[in-house]
């Protein structure tokens, strides 16, 4: 029975098997019993939109018998159409196409109507563009093109309610009108507005919304045209009709300019507002991709849409329609000959800088930017420049935007650009804080914005803002368009002050990104850096190691130390030509523990490439000198003084610090001496009680181990020196024995002290 009873069990089963991820089976006979309701005409319309749904929701269904062939109802061939779309097979897809053509071909009968056919069509071409044979394409050419021009311009009438005081007399039908509220003078668009709306006006709204999948999809590839090589056009001829095709881009470009002249109309409802901008945006698109098929559009485009962007430029609420326009200009501008820099200026100078905020429109504008990637291979260009506005974007909308920016951020760096970058990535989680006040300082009166005392420190950061002593570091943080020259000397002074949103969880979450780019910056960089990029940043990474934003979790997962390895294994000869630099850095007590990953891994390197076999510049007063550096803070930090604690240091770096040593004093035996003697201590410096309440009883043996290893290497001079300065590794045999060396090591002291670890007091 179809009642109440009936229609709620079909909305739970419908539940049921729509909200899993998992399939559901039905009873085969409850699957005939499902198609036979559908098809009944019976049934009530609820009852077969439920039983369509639950078919879909089964697809694919072995169990299914349906056929669209027999069905004259437009609404019922709607519904078992979606059902057998939903079977994912090519040979019913190509059926209902063919099937929903013939009905949109015969004139239908009374009551019958094409508005419930179009859906279909237009899944249509989705599933399978280019399905629809050349004979069936022009006959739904044909029917948008109609519906799209020549729907009436007068106002439906409201059905009659069958009332008791229902009028009998029909009234003159009222002229449509425009969003303003003045009568059109022209054709009816989707912008066009009645009480009640005919057939043909529905059928026009409805081929508006399919047209571009249309274009794309079910006219374009019957052409066998490449995407974006134009065709040459059919020029109309008197007397003679233009081809099913061309027409309908004929009328849907007029289509797309009439909608471009009505946005200009101040809409009485806000809501009428907004459809015009969704449909400006629609409706630029249009005319780009009728533009890509035949070019002869594209100069009436370009002159429209000039235009257009000089009125809308300056409104933030039309920002979205500034994409398609670009997307059209960057098409096509060349061979329009027209010069649009001031177009794509506008649009990555200021839209980012005010815009940053809105989500969806970041996501645009990012996607924008990877589907028009080869715009940034020009580092001259002002796409290439003004990538610090793009880092806005994700710096407020870093997790939904990730994703787009690893596909991006290639695209970005160049040697030009990489350094800036890499700043812009550490200083990440702070320019989000910095965005945060900067919306905060736009909301205040003009009176306190410049009630702040100039001479005075600023107690807030919302005063600080517009504080002499912090406004050029928040402009060059805010900044639109790459400036490495401009850059202040610290930005210390801005993280401290901004530390106060470290907090914020939008701050947390941009900060949690970061990892993830760095990583992919370093990798790309690898790619392209040269020795003096290569340089740069290795100076950056020591001076950045500990100037970052004050979040616990964001300075554990910044990870430096390997990128600095990494550029060190590039670029052997860097320790030499960087000798003044990392001299300085390494000489520095404070760093082993305040910077212990990135100082741990600069002394590694320092061990592994300052050799002659790697640079021929290298000499023995340069592995002298390094040598006296880092014993002084091996000596520093285990030292022991009475009544003074020992500075306390991963035993990693204690351990790393011996061995650089000893290869260095491997490379110049006058040195072998002296890091002997020092080895031999470490049993007195491991066994102090200083020493044993800091470290645990495992490091302290790791420490006590390798000294032992260290020291035996050192007896044999000769062995030393192959063991620690290997060749440099170019074929596999040279890295397998680089590999081996803390196997050599091992093997050494078991041929020198069978008993493992013992060492002479």
């Amino acid at each position: 029975e179809a009642g109440p009873e009936a229609v709620d069990g079909l909305q739970r089963l419908h539940l049921s098997v729509a909200a899993t991820k998992y399939p559901r089976k039905l009873d085969g006979k409850f699957v005939e019993q499902l198609q036979t309701v559908l098809c009944s005409p019976k049934s009530p319309e609820q009852i077969q939109v439920l039983c369509a749904a639950i078919l879909r929701e089964m697809s694919p269904c072995n169990d299914l018998v349906l056929s669209c062939d027999e069905i004259q109802d437009t609404k019922l061939l709607s519904l078992v159409s979606s059902v057998l779309l939903a079977q994912g097979s090519r040979g019913e897809v190509a059926a209902v196409g063919q099937r929903v053509v013939q009905g949109l071909e015969r004139r239908l009968p009374e009551g019958q109507s094409a508005r419930f056919l179009l859906p279909v069509l237009a899944n249509v071409i989705s599933l399978s563009p280019g399905s629809l044979t050349e004979e069936q394409t022009n006959v739904v050419s044909k029917k948008l093109a109609d519906w799209l021009r020549y729907a009436s311009i007068q106002q439906g009438m409201a059905q009659p309610s069958g009332g008791f005081f229902s009028s009998p007399r029909t009234k003159q039908p009222a002229p449509i009108t425009e969003v303003d509220g003045a009568v059109a003078t022209d054709f009816f668009t989707v912008l066009s507005v009645a009480q009640h709306y005919t057939q043909d006006q529905w059928l026009n709204v409805q081929a508006f919304s399919m047209l571009r999948n249309w274009l794309l999809c079910g006219l374009w590839p019957q052409e066998g045209c490449v995407s974006g090589t134009p065709l040459v056009p059919v020029p109309a001829t008197p007397g003679r009709l233009l081809p099913p095709r061309e027409r309908l881009r004929d009328k849907a470009f007029a289509y797309c300019q009439r909608l471009v002249e009505q946005s200009t109309r101040r809409p009485l409802k806000k809501e009428d507002g907004d459809l015009q901008k969704a449909c400006l945006i629609e409706a630029v698109t249009i005319m780009d991709i009728i533009c890509k098929q035949d070019s002869s559009y594209v100069c009436r485009a370009v002159s429209c849409l000039k235009i257009l962007h000089s009125r809308i430029c300056g409104d933030a609420t039309y920002a979205r329609a500034l994409l398609p326009i670009a997307q059209l200009f960057l098409n096509h501008s060349k061979q329009a000959a027209v010069d649009s820099d001031a177009i794509y200026k506008h649009l990555f100078s200021d839209i980012p800088a005010l815009l940053f905020h809105n989500p969806s429109l970041a996501f645009e504008f990012v996607q924008f930017c990877k589907d028009n990637s080869q715009l940034f291979t020009d580092s001259s260009s002002i796409f290439r420049q003004s990538f610090p506005n793009l880092f806005k974007f994700l710096a407020w909308n870093s997790p939904a935007l990730i994703s787009e920016f690893v596909d991006l951020l290639p695209f970005l760096l160049d040697p030009g650009t990489a350094t800036e970058i890499f700043h812009l990535l550490l200083d990440l989680p702070c320019l989000t804080a910095a965005l945060d006040i900067q919306l905060r300082a736009a909301a205040l009166p003009v009176s306190e914005k410049a009630g702040a005392d100039p001479a005075g420190k600023p107690a807030t950061c919302l005063e600080a803002f517009h504080h002499p002593l912090y406004r050029s570091m928040f402009q060059y943080l805010l900044r639109s368009r790459a400036a490495p020259e401009d850059a202040p000397d610290s930005l210390v002074p801005l993280r401290q002050l901004l530390g106060s949103l470290a907090g914020s969880p939008r701050v947390v979450q941009c900060a949690e990104t970061v990892p993830v780019l760095l990583e992919l910056f370093f990798r790309v960089v690898a790619e392209f850096a040269d020795g003096s990029l290569i340089n740069q940043l290795v100076v950056l990474l020591l001076q950045r190691s500990d100037q970052l934003y004050d979040i616990p979790a964001f300075k554990e997962d910044v990870v430096l130390g390997s990128n600095l390895a990494m550029l060190c294994g590039l670029r052997p000869a860097l320790v030499v030509e960087l000798s003044t630099e990392i001299l300085e850095f390494s000489g520095a007590v404070s760093n082993i523990q305040s910077k212990e990953a990135i100082f741990t891994h600069m002394a590694w390197a320092v061990g592994e490439f300052l050799s002659v076999s790697h640079d021929k510049r290298c000499t023995v007063e340069q592995i002298t000198r390094f040598f006296e550096t880092l014993e002084a803070v091996l000596f520093e930090i285990t030292q022991l003084r009475p009544q003074a604690s020992t500075p306390s240091c991963a035993p990693r770096a204690i351990s790393v610090l011996m061995a650089t040593l000893t290869k260095l004093a491997a490379r110049s035996q006058d040195l072998i001496p002296r890091v002997s003697m020092f080895l031999s201590k470490m049993r007195t410096f491991v066994q102090s009680p200083a020493v044993t309440s800091v470290y645990c009883e495992e490091d302290l043996e790791e420490i006590l181990i390798r000294a032992t290893e260290l020291m035996n290497l050192l007896k044999m001079p000769s062995v030393a020196q192959f063991v620690f300065t290997p060749p440099v590794a170019s074929t596999r045999f040279q890295k397998e024995v680089n590999d081996s060396l803390p196997l050599a090591l091992r093997m050494v002291t078991q041929l020198l002290e069978p008993a493992a670890g013992s060492m002479p007091v």
